[in-house]
């Protein structure tokens, strides 16, 4: 097979996948296709969960490992699509369809890489590949479930490094912000609205609110720049007469590398007046890579540009070193009639195949 038919492969299946609902918690029926046809292919699949992963043939423990990890889910469809976003509809260059851009078209072109390098017909030899390749779906990744990723990690063969197909223009994203969800609660007294008595809890808020608005964290990231925190919602009160005795807010925080988020709560918590803040959990880090790795240096080569990116992805959970690579545009995802280009996708068999081809060491 040439690259021609490997991509008319990717592109097959994808069209295949739009067509099954597959958002986050309910992507059995899209990791049933996607372990058949893999069982097709003769890549030999597992499945744990809605998670399915193929090891290359030729393992050898003594040889770096080379993860090729892209989700499987999608979000549930917006409003606003002016089309089925479940029917795939090829319009010249572009493959409309939900889940195309994010993150379809990485997770279809890894797999034919995947299996460019490991099948029959492999690129180089046993020999001549210095790596050992590992190609994973991963579910649950827009919700970080614990059904995800996170479930099958341990049940993979020791990795020393990722490429995630995250939608980047194929431009190597070495940096990502993490996600720390935290709670904050203020306590006052209730009371009548119409007389002097109680304590307004909303008051009481007021100036720890005010403070997270307005602190800016010292420590800068050279490519992801600040630790960023938003207040996002907030409650409190039940009926016009009754000074509320409780306040309930959440605080998202983007962490950079720069920080790690138990050091980050830590110093919030110092800083609150009145208001008491619990971390929902601590287990999104941010995550990068450094500009000498190997992946990274033959992106630059290639005259890729190395960038610090604000969304979040399953790197989070990893705990090797990953960047993010894949066709398609970030600001397409998650959005009404997303669509991924063919040629983007061709693209990323080209680069990918070469990054894999050229590196012999992790």
């Amino acid at each position: 097979m040439n690259r021609k038919e490997y991509l008319h492969d990717a592109v097959q299946l994808l069209s295949e996948l739009i067509a099954i609902p597959r958002v986050s918690r309910d992507e059995g029926r899209a990791a049933d296709l996607l372990a058949e046809r893999m069982t097709q292919w003769g890549l030999k699949p597992q499945r744990d969960g809605n998670n399915v992963w193929a090891v290359c043939a030729d393992f050898d423990i003594q040889r770096p490992t080379l993860l090729l990890n892209a989700h499987i889910d999608t979000v549930k469809p917006v409003s606003t699509w002016t089309r089925d976003p479940y029917q795939p509809s090829l319009e010249g260059d572009r493959l409309y369809g939900l889940g195309s851009n994010d993150c379809g078209g990485g997770l279809m072109t890894l797999l034919q890489v995947f299996r460019m390098f490991t099948s029959r017909e492999k690129i180089l030899t046993s020999e001549e590949r210095k790596i050992n390749l590992v190609f994973l779906a991963s579910a649950e990744e827009e919700v970080s479930g614990k059904d995800g990723i996170a479930r099958v990690l341990p049940l993979l063969p020791p990795i020393d490094v990722a490429i995630v197909g995250e939608p980047t223009g194929m431009q190597p994203a070495i940096a990502e912000k993490g996600l720390m969800v935290v709670d904050g609660y203020a306590k006052g007294v209730s009371g009548h609205a119409a007389r002097e008595e109680g304590v307004n809890a909303i008051y009481e808020a007021l100036d720890d609110l005010l403070w997270l608005r307005d602190y800016r964290f010292k420590r800068i990231s050279p490519l992801l720049g600040p630790t960023k925190m938003t207040v996002t919602q907030v409650e409190a009160g039940t009926q016009h007469n009754v000074v509320p005795d409780a306040l309930h807010f959440v605080l998202d925080v983007r962490p950079t590398e720069c920080y790690q988020n138990e050091e980050l709560l830590h110093f919030l918590q110092s800083q609150m007046k009145h208001c008491e803040l619990k971390e929902r959990s601590f287990r999104l880090h941010s995550s990068s890579i450094g500009n000498d790795h190997p992946l990274v240096r033959r992106c630059i080569e290639l005259g890729l540009l190395p960038f610090g990116s604000p969304t979040l992805s399953d790197q989070a959970l990893m705990s090797f070193p990953s960047l993010k690579l894949g066709p398609g545009q970030s600001a397409r995802s998650h959005s009404a009639d997303e669509f991924i280009c063919l040629s983007e996708m061709e693209q990323a068999l080209d680069i990918y195949c070469d990054i894999i081809s050229s590196v012999t060491a992790l």
